[in-house]
This record gives C-alpha cells, sequence and structure tokens, in this order.
C-alpha cells in the first residue's frame, strides 16, 4: 500500500493519547507486553471488556455465516436446535442473517448479487468485546471480522456503526459485503443502541456471545437499574440513561482502536497496525451515516476518508432539523396530510388506512393543531403546515411507509427517552415496553422468546415480539401521547428542557480539514429527508472549506430492503449500490488510482417491475 509517509502526523499520536490517557479511568490492570512493545499507544485494555475471539470457515464464513445468497434469501430464519437455549453460533448466525435481510434488497430482479454487491464465502475470525466511554453507564459493542485473506502489505480497514438501533452485525451489508472480499478488515459498533434487550421479570439479558444470563451472575451487555417491581422489556437505548447518540463519533473511534488490537492479535508477525500505517475508511448509513460523520470531526488525523449514506445528522444551519424534531411533527400529521395525495405507494392499503387517517384529522383539529370545517380541508392544511416546514411532497409520499409501520412513533419514544436519559419506568409520556397479548396487554417473555431478542430484534421496538404499551383508551389512542412526545419538543416543561439539551448534544461539528467526505442521499427520502439532514451539513462543511461531495439520487428512498416489496421496487432504486461505488472511487483515489467522488444529482429511471439494470441505476460517471 502507498501511504503519503509512513508516519504522517504527530496528530495522529496526540490524538490517540488523547483518548486513551482519557480511557485510563477504566483500566483494570497494568499494561500488556504488547503495550510496552508498541510504545505509540496505550492499548485497549484499558477501555475494553469481554473480550472473544472465534473462527468461522468450512460453512461459517465471515460474510453469511455460510447461509449463502440463497440461505439469506430464505423467509425462514436459520433454526435453533433448542429454542429456549440456542448456541452462540446459532444465534450469530440467524442475527447475519436478520441485519442482511433488513438492510438489503435481496429479492430476485433487485440485482443484489449480481449487478451489485457481494455474499462471497469469505473465512476469517471475528474478535469482539465491549467497549466503554468514559462516564457512561453502560457499554457499547465492538466486532471485527478480520478475513484470511487480509492484504497485509495494504492494510485497509473499514469502520461501520450500525444503522438505527441495530445489534452489532447492523451494518455487515453496507461495509462487510463491500469490504471483506477485498481483502479489507471490519470493525463494527453498535454505537450504544443495539438488540441487548433486558428481561425485567427474570432480571435477565444478553451476554457477549449472545446467550441469556442472569443479572446477578454479571457479565452482561445491558444491565439496567431498575425496581424491584419493574416489569416488562429495557432495552439499552431507551434505557442506558447515557444520550449514546451524544458519543456516537467516539464509539466509531474506539471500534477503530479494537480493530487495530484485533489485526495485532491476528498478524502478530506483521506488528503493529497502527492508524499510521493502516488505511482507515468510515462508513454508514442512516444514523450510522450520522455516527461517522461525527467521527469526521474527531481530534487528529487518524481516520482517511468518509462515506454517509442517508445520514441522519443535525447542524448549525439553515433548514436543519432535530430528528426528534420532525418525527415528533410526522407522526401527529401526516397520517392525516396523506388523505390529500394519490398514487401512495403500497402498503399501507390506503382504503383500509382512510378511517384511522380521518380521525386522526378530527382529533387534531379538536386539539387545535390543525383547521378546516370538514375533513378534506383538515387534510389540506395539514399537508400544508408540512410544506412550511420544509417537508417535500416526495418526502411525504415515501413516508407513508413510516406511517403504515407506525416508525414515527416507535422512532419518538424511544429517542425522547434517550435524549432525556430516562431510567426504567421513567418515560415523561408514560410509555414502556413489553410482551403483548393478543389483546395488546403486557404479558411475560418465554423463555423461547427471550432467547430469541438478540439475534431477531432490529433494535427499537415494536419486533421480535416486543410491543409499546400504551393504555390508554380514546378515540384515536396514539395521537393523546403523541401530543405528549410533541410538547416535549416545543414545550417550557422540565422534561421538555431535559429532551432539547439531550439534542443539543448530538450537533454536529466540521469535518477535520483536508478529510474527504461523500454524502449520498436519496432525493425522495421519507424517514430522514435530505432537507433536513445532508443538504445543510453539506452546505455548512463546504462554507468553512471542507472536502465534501454529494451524490443526489433521484427516485430513492430510505429503505433498501422493503424494495422487496413489489409496489417501492417498481417506484424507487436501492441506495446500496451507490455506498459501494462512493467507497470504490475512494479507495482508489486514496490508493493514487483514481479520483474522489464528484459531485452529482444522478437521474435513475425507475424499474417499473422490470429486473434492475445499469441504465436504471444510471451510476454517475467517474473521473
Amino acid at each position: 500500500m502507498t501511504l503519503n509517509t509512513f508516519f504522517r502526523s504527530a496528530l495522529r499520536l496526540s490524538a490517540l493519547t488523547a483518548l486513551t490517557t482519557a480511557m485510563a479511568a477504566c483500566a483494570s490492570g497494568p499494561r500488556s507486553p504488547e503495550d510496552e512493545k508498541t510504545g505509540t499507544r496505550v492499548r485497549e485494555s484499558m477501555m475494553f471488556s469481554a473480550d472473544r475471539a472465534t473462527m468461522h470457515r468450512d460453512g461459517d464464513d465471515l460474510l453469511t455465516a455460510g447461509l449463502g445468497l440463497a440461505g439469506l434469501r430464505s423467509l425462514a430464519p436459520p433454526p435453533f436446535a433448542d429454542p429456549t437455549a440456542p448456541t452462540a453460533a446459532e444465534l450469530r448466525r440467524r442475527a447475519i442473517w436478520s441485519n442482511w435481510r433488513g438492510i438489503a434488497d435481496l429479492a430476485p430482479g433487485g440485482g443484489y448479487g449480481e449487478l451489485y454487491g457481494s455474499t462471497a464465502t469469505v473465512p476469517g475470525r471475528e474478535f469482539s468485546a465491549f467497549a466503554t466511554v468514559p462516564g457512561a453507564h453502560q457499554p457499547h459493542r465492538v466486532l471485527v471480522q478480520v478475513p484470511d485473506a487480509f492484504d497485509r502489505k495494504r492494510r485497509c480497514l473499514l469502520v461501520a456503526p450500525s444503522s438505527g438501533s441495530r445489534g452489532v452485525y447492523g451494518a455487515i451489508a453496507v461495509a462487510g459485503a463491500w469490504g471483506l472480499p477485498k481483502g479489507c478488515a471490519v470493525a463494527y459498533t453498535d454505537k450504544g443502541t443495539g438488540t441487548d434487550y433486558f428481561d425485567l421479570d427474570t432480571r435477565s439479558g444478553a451476554r457477549a456471545d449472545g446467550t441469556v444470563g442472569a443479572d446477578a451472575a454479571g457479565g452482561l451487555a445491558f444491565a439496567p437499574a431498575a425496581s424491584a417491581g419493574a416489569s416488562g422489556v429495557a432495552f439499552k437505548h431507551a434505557h442506558s440513561q447515557d444520550n449514546p447518540e451524544a458519543d456516537w463519533g467516539t464509539h466509531v473511534h474506539q471500534a477503530a482502536a479494537f480493530a487495530l488490537q484485533a489485526l495485532d492479535r491476528a498478524f502478530p508477525a506483521d506488528a503493529p497496525f497502527t492508524f499510521d500505517n493502516t488505511r482507515i475508511i468510515a462508513v454508514g448509513i442512516s444514523n450510522g451515516g450520522g455516527a461517522v460523520l461525527r467521527a469526521a470531526e474527531q481530534d487528529g488525523d487518524w481516520l482517511d476518508a468518509v462515506v454517509a449514506g442517508e445520514p441522519s445528522v443535525l447542524v448549525d444551519g439553515a433548514g436543519s432539523r432535530a430528528l426528534y424534531d420532525y418525527t415528533t411533527e410526522a407522526a401527529l400529521l401526516m397520517p392525516c396530510a396523506l388523505l390529500t395525495m394519490e398514487n401512495l405507494p403500497q402498503p399501507p392499503l390506503q382504503a383500509q388506512a382512510r378511517a384511522g387517517w380521518i380521525q386522526r384529522c378530527a382529533s387534531l383539529r379538536d386539539a387545535g393543531v390543525i383547521e378546516g370545517a370538514d375533513t378534506d380541508a383538515q387534510a389540506r392544511d395539514a399537508r400544508a403546515r408540512l410544506h412550511a416546514q420544509g417537508w417535500t411532497d416526495e418526502a411525504l409520499r415515501a413516508g407513508a411507509l413510516s406511517v403504515g409501520f407506525d416508525l414515527w412513533r416507535a422512532v419518538a419514544i424511544t429517542y425522547a427517552s434517550a435524549y432525556g436519559r430516562y431510567g426504567v419506568g421513567e418515560h415523561p409520556c408514560g410509555y414502556r415496553w413489553s410482551m403483548l397479548a393478543a389483546d395488546g396487554t403486557p404479558r411475560a417473555a418465554t423463555a423461547a422468546e427471550r432467547a430469541a431478542w438478540w439475534s431477531d430484534a432490529s433494535g427499537i421496538p415494536p419486533g421480535a415480539g416486543v410491543g409499546i404499551v400504551d393504555e390508554i383508551a380514546k378515540v384515536d389512542p396514539a395521537a393523546i401521547r403523541l401530543h405528549c412526545l410533541r410538547d416535549l419538543w416545543r414545550g417550557a416543561s422540565a422534561d421538555a428542557e431535559r429532551v432539547r439539551r439531550g439534542v443539543a448534544e448530538t450537533r454536529a461539528g466540521l469535518p477535520r480539514a483536508g478529510l474527504p467526505v461523500t454524502v449520498i442521499h436519496g432525493v425522495d427520502d421519507g424517514l430522514i429527508p435530505m432537507a433536513f439532514t445532508s443538504a445543510p451539513y453539506v452546505a455548512k462543511a463546504r462554507a468553512a472549506g471542507r472536502d465534501v461531495r454529494f451524490w443526489q439520487v433521484r427516485n430513492a428512498q430510505h429503505f433498501d430492503a422493503f424494495l422487496g416489496l413489489p409496489d417501492y421496487g417498481a417506484r424507487y432504486l436501492p441506495m446500496l449500490p451507490y455506498v459501494y461505488a462512493a467507497l470504490d472511487r475512494t479507495l482508489a483515489a486514496l490508493e493514487g488510482e483514481g479520483a474522489m467522488p464528484v459531485d452529482a444529482v444522478v437521474q435513475t429511471v425507475p424499474r417499473a417491475g422490470k429486473p434492475l439494470t445499469a441504465e436504471h441505476l444510471a451510476m454517475p460517471a467517474a473521473r
């Protein structure tokens, strides 16, 4: 690998020294012999615990856990021999299956594995641990995949935070699929969110290997403080009391540091692997994209490039809006506003949803939020109010998916708890989580249900059987507490000030001067609208002279995984091909073999039910 200089800058050393000095409070023992050997950085034993190493060969590889494309496409998850006590290997395989299916469009005709992407068999080793941010109540997970074919001369490392609230394998379809077949190592972090659910009734949760253990025995990935009578389910993103989003840049940095340690262990004859002699690219999508942009502002010359897809990011700048602001706004107004729009994608089935949306219009009018003498007038007013706040019709149309799957409410409830650093039983709007009976009432989890949470959950409930408990039984019951959630952004209460203070802690700064950053966003994104996130970030960074490039992809929304639904696949293009292409060009440019991506408004062509082709993608030309 060609580097500008083998030891690039004293800045890298000073940045790492600052990081590891801050970690000293977490030290549990003396420096190891490797610490003394390298001398250039304090080793990660000071910030990591529950270290594990496993081999994955002979039918159990890094990228698909031996499932291959056919196995990933299977509608049935990989089975557990004993559903009440799955092995760590079974849980890993199922978590990889779940996370692939939650991120990528694997449906036949969608192009994955044929036109773009890879599900190649990649044998190698995994190294994992819990990582601790100084002052945090709970750890985050880090995991490094080192392929047997790792190029020790090229020394390529991707660092990938999970999207949404997914577990530590949440970015495998983003970074692993691109990097592992190329001989790069990949480091992941769940960035303090993840699927480490905790059963309050039995005081049990997920251990380092994903299996269920008792709180009393210790060693859990997440063990919240809770009263003796607490019941239901707690999860790290909502109940860690850490506001993990405030530390997402540090989480990415720690994952990179752990990866260097893992590479030293994997290839001791070639050690040390350092920030100076290893090419490091951070890549993420959704709020994982926001996390890598937060990493880009970290002190020191430790990153070589950043690729952020559809990032959830907040800046000081015109048009930028906080996730919590526009999510609670959409949760309230969008069901009503959609009544004015024709040709909505299915699902949701508008004919079936219409009655509930009409009800929402009426409740909003009664609350004085919108005006109008009849449903049509109320819906027009709701839509006009969203337009006035920056919502485009493209974002509203794609946002119908989030209405249909109740995502706005689910996101708002979790983030309210996280931003306010509320513990178990403290949600300011009275929400909690539990397994639900057929009639919607809370019930205890079974052993088999608890065992599958770590592998099957996508992070924020509802999912894996865990649901939102809202016991208010009135007309349009969701709206009653949605007003409470919205008032945490607009109101003057102590709780509102607490939540807004947490949001302020997540505001992004500028990327390091000279760091190449590529931002990619779908113009039709209805969950994280480009106008509120990427566009203001790019404008602010460029105004400060930073090296930021921007791909705006037409006819692309937020969720590749939903393109398997025929109507969505006909209308929208996947985002992953553009992330992979940006990574291709970024690595080539860093190695002196090509140019970085250049700005583009990508004029895609919808598939209209046909198999995906290069013509549909209209990939920006390389220069």
